[in-house]
Parts: C-alpha cells; structure tokens; sequence
C-alpha cells in the first residue's frame, strides 16, 4: 500500500515522542515530588518511634527511572495498537457493505469484469489500499485474463496469505518493546543490587537504610516491568486476534460474493 508504510513510521516516531513527553512531565511533576514528600514523612516516623515499619506508597514504587522508562514504553506500544486495530477495524466494517453494488445471486461473466473494475476503482481513496478492494480487485483481473474460476480464488487467497504475513511481521515494533520493557526491569535490578553491594561496609555498622533503598529500587522496577509486560502481552494478543479475523473473513467474503457467483461462458 503505497504511502502508508512512511505514514506509520512517522506516527511511530509522534508517538514515542509524545509518550516521553507525557510520562516524564507526570513524573517531574507528580510521581518524584510525591515520593520525596512521602519519603520526608516516613523518615520523620521512624526517627521519632524506632519500632515504625515503613509503609510502601504507589510513588515509592513507580519513583525510579526504570519505571518511567517502561511506561513511556507503554503509552508507544498503546498507541501503535490503537492505530493497527483502528485500521482493521475499518476494514471490518467494509465487509458489512458490497462495493460491487450487484444484486444478489446475479451470476458475473468475463465480460463483466471491466465494469467491476471501475467500480472498485470509483471507491474513496481511504479504502482503496483495504485488503477487500485488493482482493477482489486481483481476483476479477485474474479472471478477466485466464476465465478460470479456480485461478481467481487462488489469486484471492494468495493475496489473503500475504497480507496475513504482512500483519504478522509489522507486529515485531510491538514485540520488540514487550521484550524490551522486562528487560529495561532487570537493568534496574542490576543497578539497585550493584549499588546495595556498595553500601555493604554501612550495613556492617548497622546503618541499612541505604541497602534497603538500593533493593526496593531492585525489586520495584523489576516488579512493575513484569506487570506491565503482562497487560501488554495481553493486548497484542488480542490485535493479533483481530488481524487474523479480517484476512480469515476477507476470503470468505470475497469467496461467497464473488467466486461463487463467477461464470465462464465459450470463447466465440
């Protein structure tokens, strides 16, 4: 589909861009004052009653830069899904209609084929790269050219069969960020035990606090990416899911309204 692939990468390039935006804005504003200012009040317990145990705060555990580094990978993953299911979603909704416009069970010959090719070709611009268009487009030349009925469904579902793998590799952006958002998780349990290894001699004289922080930034950052990759991986499944039913009920459409009712008639 020419045009569409620079259009997505530029709504990528807007997205990521716009997710860093957002993210870290909440974070400078909301998420580290709040976690400073809760942080303040728990010290303030603590040196006044020896005994008080610290108390976790949704801040506390969300403060670090790993977990802003994964939710600005997630508010990108969240955007590309909605753009790839909003365009499946429009294509679906192209099924409901018959942009032949022939009345039922009329039977198409060979001879019929240029007229249905204008007719597709008098659609909006917006639906003209959708998967139906192609294929019945590919499928009515196949027959204009060889009055085959079987070379017209084969030219239909290979059109299918490539689009299908054609969706199944666009989706690697997505893979890619639902792997790397662990993976940024367990770069800030290297650091957060790295630095709690450091403060070791402190510990030794009895002063934890430094070690305990270093682990909650270990064990937080690890905690929040594995969440977060869960409902991720949960919404890929489901775009996929999605893809897969458009190029499945494509070629039952085009199989039903088309190839069934294709026609060859003698050469004079």
């Amino acid at each position: 589909m020419p045009g569409q692939l620079p259009r997505e990468l530029l709504f990528q390039i807007f997205a990521l861009l716009i997710s860093f935006i957002l993210v870290h804005g909440a974070y400078v504003t909301v998420v580290r004052p709040g976690a400073e200012a809760y942080l303040a009040v728990e010290h303030e317990r603590m040196a006044r009653d020896p005994q008080y145990v610290q108390q976790q705060n949704f801040y506390i555990v969300v403060k670090d830069y790993e977990q802003e580094a994964c939710f600005i990978f997630l508010l990108w993953a969240a955007a590309i899904l909605g753009y790839k299911a909003t365009h499946a979603l429009r294509q679906r909704r192209m099924l409901k209609t018959d942009p032949l416009r022939l009345p039922p069970d009329l039977p198409i010959g060979p001879e019929d084929t240029r007229a249905l090719s204008r007719r597709l070709d008098r659609l909006p611009e917006s639906r003209q790269g959708f998967l139906l268009t192609r294929a019945l487009r590919t499928g009515i030349r196949r027959f204009a050219a060889t009055r085959d009925v079987q070379d017209a469904a084969t030219a239909i579902r290979e059109i299918c069969e490539s689009e299908g793998e054609r969706l199944e590799s666009e989706l690697s952006i997505i893979r890619y960020i639902a792997w790397a958002i662990p993976s940024v998780g367990f770069i800030g349990t290297v650091r957060g035990i790295g630095a709690a290894l450091s403060q070791a001699n402190r510990a030794v004289q009895g002063d934890i606090t430094g070690v305990t922080q270093s682990l909650g930034v270990a064990f937080n950052s690890t905690f929040i990416a594995l969440i977060i990759s869960i409902v991720l991986m949960f919404f890929i499944h489901q775009l996929q899911l999605i893809q897969e039913r458009l190029v499945l009920d494509t070629q039952s459409w085009c199989d039903t309204n088309l190839i069934s009712r294709l026609r060859t008639r003698p050469l004079p």
